[in-house]
């Protein structure tokens, strides 16, 4: 069966009358100038920073709306307040649509930790100060691969399949959701705005999944992990995907932390992370959310993105007309 693409107004309209059956169906990781966004869901409303003076003894720790399933929000609750716990610290939870605006915070010293994408962290450690902590390993593995889908009804097999079709990233920033498929597109000598009809922009990787499983999107590049979750956890949607490319092994997006954080402050959190899988609480905790353990870090693993990334800008080069990554 041939999809009939859909309009970004006939995809707005349907998400808008949709949403409560989104809720209600949840269980419980540079900007092309024509692409549109459609907002699947609310994200949490967080109070705009402050006086730091007043809460010296409070974490102040972030998690990107588009990090992993909107139902393990809970748990990455619970992950932060068992820190928290054993910190004996107050936890101030900073939640953000956009990994742009955790990255700005970031950089002006308004998050002490933060949960990022592997993206952001490769190509802004830099500029925002983003210091390695701990990443997750999940199913004894600390990578995770970018996810071609398709609805499992279409004819399409291959990403030159998806020409004239109407495509769906995440965030701007995202390795696996925008990154991956804008530097397969520009391998072929393409780029997103003339290759696709028309492209949108879900702000989650979920939301992208089910915009592939509805019908609304044509195709959509989502991080591997959280597809494997919905597989594991409820298959009602995945089922109606189909997967037609991976990408190759990138390092899991990291728990990072600031860099001017005292050093012992740092550390402390570090000894609970990494032993956390080996307390009854943490244990539970991190089951929910399909993790191992947490890990020592290597800078290495995340050297692939920051090679693509300058591949990608020789490639948009050769095409005379530069885009960001």
């Amino acid at each position: 069966m041939d999809l009939v693409p859909f309009s970004v107004k006939k995809a707005c309209f349907l998400v808008r009358s949709l949403t409560a059956a989104i809720l209600v169906f949840a269980y419980g990781c540079g900007d092309d100038s024509d692409t549109r966004v459609v907002d699947f869901s609310k994200t949490v409303a967080v109070e705009q920073s402050g006086d730091r003076s007043a809460v010296n003894l409070s974490l102040r720790v972030a998690v990107a709306a588009m990090i992993s399933p909107k139902e393990t929000f809970v748990y990455h609750r619970q992950v932060l307040d068992y820190i928290g716990r054993r910190l004996d610290r107050d936890i101030e939870l900073i939640q953000r649509k956009t990994y742009g605006e955790i990255d700005k915070l970031f950089g002006m010293d308004q998050i002490d930790l933060a949960f990022i994408c592997s993206g952001p962290y490769a190509t802004g450690k830099e500029k925002y100060g983003f210091e390695l902590l701990a990443t997750p390993e999940v199913l004894g593995s600390h990578f995770y691969r970018s996810y071609l889908i398709v609805n499992k009804d279409s004819p399409f097999q291959r990403l030159e399949d998806l020409r004239g079709r109407v495509f769906a990233f995440t965030d701007p920033d995202s390795n696996t959701g925008r990154l991956v498929p804008v530097y397969w597109l520009a391998q072929m000598q393409e780029r997103p705005k003339t290759f696709f009809s028309e492209t949108i922009k879900t702000y989650g990787h979920d939301n992208s999944i089910l915009a592939v499983a509805w019908g609304l999107v044509d195709g959509a590049a989502v991080d591997g992990l959280i597809w494997e979750y919905y597989k594991h956890k409820n298959s009602t949607f995945t089922s109606k995907t189909r997967i037609i490319k991976k990408s190759e092994p990138y390092g899991i997006p990291p728990l990072v932390v600031r860099k001017s954080l005292p050093a012992e402050l740092k550390e402390r959190i570090r000894l609970l992370l990494f032993s956390m899988h080996q307390d009854p609480e943490g244990q539970r905790i991190l089951r929910e959310l399909r993790i191992d353990r947490f890990v020592m870090p290597q800078e290495a693993w995340y050297e692939p993105i920051r090679q693509m990334v300058n591949k990608l800008a020789l490639l948009n080069k050769e095409l005379h007309e530069p885009e960001k990554p």
